[in-house]
């Protein structure tokens, strides 16, 4: 199952019309650039709806500056901080999960879907059902539910456009999107801040390491997982879902300059790939224009001022998430929900100092291990179900931590050979 043709071709930006457009998650990272893009071309776009978690200020500030119709906080508790910031402003407001679920039930013809986390799925669902555009930027919708949710893309004739930037990358390369004649699709990686760290380095890691990443600016739990490079896992998963293509024609490859951002191999020896500057308003905007270009004001992309581009093979001894991420691809079934639910209460764990470093990617493999009971015979055929695996699968990593929580998680460096 992948992006549907049929629906691309229908779901467009329509030439004549300005845009309505609502943004799932406007004060991150990937909120503040579709907001950047959307206010440097106002006469294309009306916005109908955005959202936040807790932001409540910076969510009344964005609301305000680009006219939005309708403004939710995901915390009702800070309902009444939102509603004083917008008084006098004409602008709707509410506060709560119902409040983000509505937020993206309100018409629009191009929804951003970009809340963190597993909480970004059902407001995207909402999204996902009345047919229209949904701008992909939640990883956990397709990870953790990822057939379910492709499903009700095609029975609600949605178009699902990809933002993350090796995706994009790829759906832009495709000249087909049934893939017949692909034989290869490969995601690049930065390697992130410990590239270069040996093994005894990477096991002292703090946070604060962790979080400085070479080249992108991005949110903690993205950048953490770009560390591990679960982050990177998370998107063969969701390469997978998205493209109709087997596991085994998904990989990914270290390049440090994050210039290029996948390549698509066909089979006349033919490989095209996607280059821009590691800037996620590139993708945005192509999400944003698509089928047409946004006329943009950033940087230009200069390959003799960078010189040259190099890639390597990761490491999957000192980084063994992305092993673990495909093993579960491969297992299929509940895994996928079950590892994602893992690694975020693990990214929290470590950012909270309660684990190592590489007690993240063994929290999710001691998860996993621990999930293979009545969970694998739980049907993803609901959003029900799937909340069901993901409540239980952190229930589950959250007593491995409590169980581990004196002696410390082990590395799994041993175990991860055999995956």
């Amino acid at each position: 199952m992948g992006i549907d043709a049929a629906g691309l071709k229908a779901n467009g930006m329509h030439a004549a019309n300005r845009r309505r457009v609502s943004i799932l998650g406007a004060t991150g990272t990937i909120g503040d650039y579709t907001c950047e893009l959307i206010a440097a071309n106002p006469e294309d776009f009306d916005v109908v709806a955005v959202t936040a978690n807790r932001n409540a200020a910076k969510l009344a500030a964005c609301a305000i500056s680009l006219g939005a119709k309708f403004a939710a906080i995901g915390d009702k508790f800070l309902e009444g901080e939102l509603r004083a910031h917008l008084s006098g402003t004409g602008i709707e407001c509410a506060g709560g999960a119902e409040a983000l679920i509505e937020a993206g039930s309100r018409p629009a013809d191009w929804i951003m879907a970009a809340i963190v986390g597993f909480a970004g799925l059902a407001p995207t669902l909402a999204a996902l059902r009345q047919g229209t555009t949904v701008a992909l930027a939640n990883k956990e919708c397709l990870v953790s539910a990822g057939p379910y949710f492709m499903a009700e893309a095609t029975r609600h004739g949605a178009t699902v456009i990809p933002v993350d930037s090796e995706h994009s990358a790829v759906f832009q390369a495709l000249d087909d999107l049934e893939c017949r004649h692909v034989e290869k699709i490969v995601l690049t990686a930065s390697g992130g801040p410990f590239r270069t760290w040996t093994q005894s380095q990477i096991d002292a890691a703090r946070p604060e390491d962790a979080l400085k990443h070479p080249n992108w600016s991005m949110g903690q739990k993205i950048t953490i997982d770009s560390a591990t490079l679960m982050n990177k896992g998370l998107e063969i998963i969701e390469a997978f879902h998205l493209f109709n293509v087997r596991p085994d024609q998904l990989s990914a490859i270290i390049h440090p300059q994050s210039i290029i951002h996948a390549l698509v191999y066909y089979s006349d020896a033919s490989v095209l790939a996607q280059a821009s500057l590691p800037d996620m308003r590139t993708p945005i905007a192509y999400s944003l224009a698509w089928p047409k270009r946004l006329e943009a004001s950033f940087n230009r992309l200069d390959l003799a001022s960078i010189g040259q581009l190099t890639f390597e093979e990761p490491d999957e001894r000192r980084f063994p998430a992305l092993a673990l991420t495909r093993a579960a691809l491969e297992e299929g079934g509940n895994a996928p929900t079950v590892l994602n639910a893992a690694n975020e209460v693990a990214v929290q764990a470590f950012l909270e100092g309660k684990i190592s470093f590489p007690g993240i990617a063994a929290l999710v493999e001691q998860t996993l291990d621990g999930s293979r009971g009545s969970l694998a015979r739980t049907a993803l055929d609901s959003h029900e179900a799937v909340v069901q695996v993901d409540r239980e699968a952190r229930a589950i990593a959250g007593e491995i931590l409590v169980r581990n929580s004196r002696s410390g998680i082990p590395s799994i460096r041993a175990s991860v050979a055999s995956l």
